[in-house]
């Protein structure tokens, strides 16, 4: 091949690869965790933008007006629904967008959860996808709604689904296969925020926190000293830090209590792309061997 030949291949490379990226239907996911769900499913048909980032916190997301300028140019934005975004509405009505607003979590069974701290009427609990069986939910409604968008890809994302499924059972009966090597009675885990009631209802693991289900809340003097006598009447030697949670209440109780801390679980957001937890799939095997590991030393 003639170097201009070898020219003329590489422009024609580079303006299909920009067409196919021009014909990509824009899709907005409000955090890192969903992102990464809709990103397997809609492949290379989509072009997927995060909201909330990895290692960011999206209790207190605050958007910004490049936030608005995306929203506004998706054809469909996913939420995982359960008061998670509780500021989705303001910056939808800012963009004044008229597209598909998908729940992820329509259908789900949501727990209910009091938070800490406080004597208010109990509210939904948004960490649904820390259960696998529920991210099964969230890929089916995630399928029906670009397939609704783009009726051509249907198809596409039905295959893209079934296999995403397919890798959430293999994740969830090699869990639950972990989790059976130790005895009920020792399956106790203390993490900063109140983030792992579904992981821990489905894998029949106790989960502890100092934190109610978001992390704005404030927990009492109280609430702090009910936790640490717990702690010590099971001898609780797991404990976590979030990789977007302060540590510092967390440090103190386990100072308090002479446990060190076992290292970090990835609750409501996934790590950076060269971190143990890029994606959904690999965050649910990072936290059960990081919990597996302590559990082993009890």
């Amino acid at each position: 091949m003639t170097r201009f030949n070898q020219l003329l291949f590489m422009i024609l490379v580079v303006a299909s690869s920009t067409a196919m990226a021009a014909t990509r239907m824009p899709v907005v996911a409000s955090f890192s965790i969903l992102g990464d769900i809709v990103s397997n499913i809609g492949g290379d048909r989509i072009a997927v933008s995060t909201l909330v980032g990895p290692d960011e916190d999206a209790h207190v997301f605050a958007p910004t007006p490049k936030d608005v300028r995306t929203l506004a140019q998706a054809k469909v934005v996913v939420v995982n629904g359960l008061g998670f975004e509780g500021w989705i509405q303001r910056l939808v009505d800012a963009a004044n967008y008229k597209g598909a607003l998908v729940v992820a979590s329509d259908g789900i069974q949501a727990r209910q959860r009091q938070e800490v701290g406080k004597n208010t009427a109990q509210r939904p609990d948004p960490h649904a996808w820390q259960d696998p069986a529920n991210v099964m939910v969230y890929t089916r409604n995630i399928v029906a709604a670009l397939s609704k968008a783009d009726p051509a890809g249907a198809a596409f994302y039905k295959k893209n689904g079934d296999a995403y499924e397919r890798s959430l059972v293999e994740l969830d009966n090699w869990a639950q296969a972990q989790f059976a090597q130790i005895p009920d009675a020792r399956r106790s885990v203390i993490t900063s925020h109140d983030a792992f009631e579904y992981f821990g209802a489905h894998f029949k693991v106790r989960f502890l926190a100092p934190q109610g289900v978001s992390t704005e809340s404030e927990p009492s003097a109280k609430d702090v000293a009910m936790l640490i006598r717990q702690m010590r009447q099971e001898h609780s030697k797991a404990i976590f830090f979030e990789n977007m949670s302060n540590p510092t209440l967390l440090q103190q109780i386990s100072n308090e209590v002479g446990v060190a801390p076992g290292g970090k679980l990835y609750a409501d957001a996934l790590s950076q792309a060269s971190g143990p937890a890029p994606t959904y799939l690999r965050m649910m095997r990072f936290n059960v061997q990081q919990i597996m590991d302590r559990l082993k030393q009890h």
